[in-house]
């Protein structure tokens, strides 16, 4: 298995991810924001996303984006090409972009939104907590992501405030307070 940050010449691949999207909406019957493969490019370019393979292969994807002035960070766009899935690929991807959001932005609060129970297990693991949707970004450039999704007319019909994805947070917390504790006991040296 090979991770790395994606970059412009993973472009040739935008065109398989989107349909592995749309695929997996299909086949799971959940709501999955459709992606164009111009977005998905611009991710690689900026190197804002995680692209792994396997054995030369294609094998995944994930991506990140700012909200309010880099005040929230989304880990997004979780996707494993289905013939390799129970691999523990996706817990890999979801590792590696998560490191790289908090690489990229430290300052901000890391979340997302799913209706996978994977990616929520994932998540409790690398330290996210099941919030209500108003702890989330309220930047409307983020929620037009789900206008193509099913069940957009949920969410719409609930002001914003839920849907059936769940949203979660990393709670950085624990890390500001332990890098203040480092700083303060380096000062006192």
């Amino acid at each position: 298995m090979f991770l790395r940050v994606a970059d412009a010449a993973d472009a040739q691949h935008a065109e398989t991810l989107c349909h592995w999207y749309a695929e997996s909406a299909r086949q799971r019957g959940v709501g999955i924001a459709k992606r164009e493969p111009n977005y998905l490019i611009k991710k690689m370019e900026r190197g804002d996303a995680i692209i792994a393979f396997l054995n030369g292969q294609l094998a995944g994807f994930c991506y990140i984006e700012t909200f309010e002035d880099d005040k929230f960070v989304v880990n997004s766009g979780l996707i494993v090409n289905t013939e390799l899935r129970q691999e523990g690929l996706g817990r890999a991807i979801k590792h590696r972009v998560f490191e790289l959001s908090r690489t990229k932005y430290p300052q901000a609060n890391i979340f997302g939104i799913t209706t996978s129970a994977a990616v929520m297990k994932i998540n409790n693991e690398l330290g996210y907590r099941p919030v209500t949707f108003p702890e989330l970004t309220q930047s409307d450039d983020f929620w037009k992501g789900c206008a193509s999704c099913k069940n957009y007319g949920i969410l719409q019909d609930n002001q914003r405030r839920l849907c059936l994805c769940t949203g979660m947070v990393y709670d950085n917390l624990n890390d500001r307070f332990a890098q203040q504790t480092i700083e303060i006991l380096s000062e006192a040296k």
